[in-house]
């Protein structure tokens, strides 16, 4: 297996908890402080990809300098203060992650695009059409390929995402050098073979991540092999982005009646026009839903009611528009899997979600039952408003093991809750990600605090814990 030495410290097993057990340590209060502070702001800036971007980079290189002569790296080896760099970029970049990846609504329309055209290509294209010789046309060995690039989302943090790229790149690689009896394949047979790849896998939001990477993977680590095949992927997205029957090498009109058949079956005529919420939810009767300036007399109950109702008619739309561009996959990673999927390292996050979906239930049942009592226009009191169903968060999809001569995402990836619920509701569920303004300054009483008794126990200088799946 040919790992690059950027990334030999970096998949050992231990090297994120290593970071946050260093952080831990009574001398690292300088350091949490600078780290939560870039979050906070970072949070709460405005969105420039560009500015956002170039903050996060230096924030990273200015505390891997940081770093270098602080005690608690005191005569640390190259390997330590990278597997530091790599943590630290772990844990920043997880957090941020909801306000960093895919910040620009062009950027999901851009993802939704692609995605469409390669669902699409999907149903007609064959390697012969990429000029792929018949000695690589091993579709069950491009299944590998496609399944390293298909758990790209499965993971927040950079690093973890570009891994999944490279053991992408590598299963070609090594599939194509026994294809040619252990000649390297050049970039005109691998970059082919890539395409077909891509097109096969047709992997989540791929324009994102690519943008992701590019943004915040640290500069310094994006080189060499983890270059190269980034690039590589850059280069087919644009390539698929611009296909046209040239590229494949195919005549006008059999490309043009290929791509209608294909759209015949994966976007049905009538489908597209249907608004969203008109297949989700049953017809209504004209004129059943009263205006807002024409008040008539209904029980507190009926009033409640017609809220949950607007609530669920309002909100559908949304959700189909979410699940469309990836947003729900993207927020709630647990969303489309199967019990089956499931390992023991998930619990914990798992546990935390339901926690937190919890809460926000019974914060919004509670909060429909006292409109509900409100005697507003009603003839006689009755009884409170029924609760919204519960909805049950799905277990999320588990990376398979790592096949021969890939790397495994550092700490099993980043694929973690990154969410908080509400402030009135943040104390009870300590354990959740810290991302807010009102936490550090919580945080900050808590020094203040220890510094005028003279304490410095570690635990304010404690990172709120990353949960990783």
């Amino acid at each position: 297996m040919e790992n690059s030495d950027m990334f030999n410290a970096a998949t050992k097993q231990q090297t994120f908890h290593d970071f946050l057990e260093r952080m831990k340590h009574p001398s690292a209060a300088d350091l949490v402080r600078s780290i939560k502070s870039f979050i906070v702001n970072f949070m709460s800036s405005p969105i420039d990809p560009a500015m956002d971007s170039a903050s996060a980079q230096d924030f990273l290189s200015t505390t891997e300098v940081a770093f270098r002569a602080h005690p608690l790296w005191a005569g640390a080896t190259e390997e330590e203060l990278e597997n530091a760099a790599e943590g630290l970029e772990k844990y920043v970049m997880t957090k941020i992650f909801t306000r960093a990846y895919s910040p620009l609504p062009s950027d999901s329309l851009k993802d939704q695009e692609l995605s469409d055209k390669i669902s699409l290509l999907q149903h007609f294209i064959k390697p012969e059409h990429l000029d792929l010789p018949q000695s690589f046309q091993n579709e069950a060995s491009w299944l590998i390929a496609e399944k390293e690039l298909q758990k790209i989302n499965s993971y927040k943090a950079p690093r973890d995402k570009l891994v999944c790229i490279l053991n992408c790149c590598r299963v070609i690689n090594n599939l194509l050098l026994m294809a040619k009896s252990g000649t390297p394949p050049g970039a005109e047979e691998f970059l082919p073979a890539l395409i077909y790849v891509v097109i096969k896998a047709n992997p989540p939001q791929l324009h994102s991540n690519l943008q992701f990477i590019e943004r915040y993977r640290h500069s310094s680590r994006l080189v060499a092999e983890a270059s190269y095949f980034y690039t590589s992927l850059v280069s087919v997205e644009s390539f698929i982005e611009k296909l046209d029957a040239k590229s494949l090498s195919m005549d006008e009109a059999e490309f043009e009646e290929r791509m209608q058949n294909a759209r015949s079956v994966v976007f049905p005529p009538g489908l597209p026009s249907t608004p969203p919420e008109k297949l989700l939810l049953p017809k209504e009767k004209e004129g059943s839903i009263t205006k807002p300036d024409e008040p008539t007399k209904r029980t507190a109950k009926e009033s409640s009611e017609l809220s949950v109702a607007k609530l669920e008619a309002g909100g559908a739309s949304g959700v189909v528009e979410a699940d469309r561009s990836g947003q729900l996959a993207k927020e709630y990673p647990f969303l489309y899997a199967s019990a089956g999927d499931l390992r023991v390292e998930d619990v914990e996050s798992l546990l935390t979600q339901y926690k937190e979906l919890v809460l926000r239930y019974v914060a919004l049942r509670k909060g429909l039952e006292s409109i509900g009592r409100k005697p507003a226009i009603v003839e006689e009191p009755t009884s409170p408003a029924p609760a919204l169903a519960a909805p049950v968060p799905a277990p999320a999809p588990a990376p398979a093991p790592a096949p021969s001569g890939t790397i495994a995402a550092q700490d099993g990836g980043s694929t973690c809750s990154n969410s908080t619920i509400d402030d009135a509701l943040h104390d009870s569920i300590p354990e959740l990600s810290w991302d807010r303004p009102h936490d550090e300054e919580q945080w900050e009483k808590v020094n203040e605090q220890q510094s005028h008794h003279g304490g410095g126990g570690s635990e304010a200088n404690d990172l709120d814990p990353v949960v990783i799946t």
